[in-house]
This record gives C-alpha cells, sequence and structure tokens, in this order.
C-alpha cells in the first residue's frame, strides 16, 4: 500500500469516529447537539460541616466535566444540561480494630445527592445519592488528614457522577 491510500484509510477512520458526533475517548457520550451545562453550586447539609468541603466538590465535579467535553459552563436555567444538589453527610467512623478493641483505622465518608437534568433527552436525567469513602490512620486526627481525604474522595464522586451523566457503562 502507498502512502496516498494508508492516509485515505486512516481520514476514513477519523470521519467515522468523529461523524457519529457521540463518541469521545474519555468514554462520554454528550449529545452532539449539546453544548451548555450548568453546575450549580452544592450546598453542604451534612450534619457535619467541614468548611472548604462545597467549594472543593463543586469546583471538582465541573472541572471534570468540563475538561472532558465540550460542553461550557453558563449560569443560567437555559442550559442542555442542569447539574444541582447537596452535600448530605460527611461522617468519621471506626472502620478497624485492633485486638485490644482499639480503633486502628477510621473512615471519612462522603454522601452527595445529585438532580441531574438532560433538557435534551428528559429519559436521561436522574436524582441519585452518590457516597463515597476514604480510611486513615485513627492516630492521626481528621484536621490533619482531611484535605487529602477531601480529594480522593471528590476524584471518585466525580467520576462515579460523570460516568452516570455521561457514559454508558
Amino acid at each position: 500500500m502507498n502512502k496516498a491510500s494508508l492516509y485515505a484509510i486512516g481520514l476514513c477512520i477519523a470521519a467515522v469516529l468523529c461523524g457519529c458526533g457521540i463518541y469521545s475517548f474519555t468514554g462520554a457520550s454528550v449529545d452532539p447537539n449539546a453544548h451548555t451545562i450548568n453546575v450549580h453550586f452544592f450546598e453542604n447539609r451534612a450534619p457535619i460541616v467541614n468548611p472548604t468541603l462545597a467549594q472543593k466538590f463543586t469546583e471538582a465535579l465541573r472541572n471534570k466535566i468540563l475538561n472532558q467535553t465540550h460542553l461550557t459552563q453558563v449560569n443560567s436555567n437555559s442550559v442542555d444540561y442542569d447539574i444541582s444538589g447537596a452535600i448530605t453527610g460527611y461522617t468519621i467512623s471506626t472502620s478497624g480494630v485492633t485486638n485490644v478493641e482499639q480503633s486502628a483505622t477510621d473512615r471519612l465518608t462522603i454522601t452527595v445527592n445529585v438532580v441531574f437534568k438532560d433538557n435534551l433527552n428528559p429519559k436521561k436525567s436522574f436524582t441519585q445519592s452518590f457516597s463515597r469513602f476514604a480510611d486513615f490512620n485513627a492516630n492521626q486526627s481528621i484536621d490533619q488528614v482531611a484535605d487529602q481525604l477531601i480529594q480522593k474522595i471528590n476524584d471518585q464522586l466525580t467520576d462515579d457522577i460523570f460516568n452516570k451523566a455521561f457514559s454508558n457503562w
């Protein structure tokens, strides 16, 4: 095969992959007619309030969506996709004990309630609670590890929400 034939085959494959408008190398299947999204601020309504969690979570979710789709954040109710919700849980519990009934590991669990509205295809809209956790050494206080645990949990939560909203997994 000559270079021209290989080039033509490559163009055909690229046209097929891009032509459907929905395929993405990130696994996202965003409607090709969708251009806007409004990710509202997620208020922290958990019984225990971490003062930075709401801002960090909202920014993490917005960044995940904007970096992995062609959508544009618009602060309006007239958008193709609308995501709102609240942080409903921030709990610290014992997850493991030693043989002397002393806590060995503690667990931070964060729960977020999400309302996803697909204004182009309302059948894909959902309301769902997402929860993730991370364990830490019981010898450490939550204040010592909160920032890194929140980062880890936010990454997991935003992946879960993104996959539910935009992936057919």
